[in-house]
């Protein structure tokens, strides 16, 4: 019984001590963080984009069929082919997932920009530091040098 209390204090001095609870709301607040930029590159970015593109960027719907399913009539969907029991190389999809990657990549590379430059705005600068004191004998043979010179 006390190697299971033992156990129990380690534990707990880890979970306490340690920087468990920082992870988990560094965790907590990444997944967060991640939806709004999701949200944001899904719901304000790419339709900018599709409009000045002029049309629709997404190409999910863009495969090659590997093996048709026998006798199907159903929708020409890639989804629909899979279901049925047919193959298809979905690479439309995976563009689409990649772009978003990207974009996303992009959007979280300005904001930690922006940060950074905001942080750097309010940080007080160090103050310079004060050049050291000249010591004694070196101000001493600066002032034999200047009277040998004259």
């Amino acid at each position: 019984m006390s190697n299971v209390k033992g156990f129990i204090g380690e534990f707990r001095e880890f979970a306490i001590k340690g920087n468990m609870v920082d992870l988990a709301v560094g965790v907590i607040i990444g997944a967060a963080f991640g939806k709004i930029i999701d949200a944001l590159v899904r719901d304000i970015i790419m339709p900018i984009i599709s409009f000045i593109l002029g049309g629709q960027v997404d190409f999910t719907n863009l495969f090659f069929v590997l093996k048709a399913p026998e006798n199907y009539t159903g929708p020409q969907t890639a989804e629909g082919i899979v279901e049925a029991g047919g193959n298809v190389l979905a690479w439309g999809n995976f563009a689409t997932v990649f772009i978003n990657f990207l974009l996303l990549a992009f959007v979280v590379f300005l904001m930690v920009k922006a940060v950074n430059r905001a942080r750097a705005r309010y940080e007080t600068p160090a103050e310079p530091e004060a050049p050291a004191a000249t010591p004694d004998d070196v101000v001493l043979l600066r002032e034999i040098r200047d009277l040998l010179k004259k």
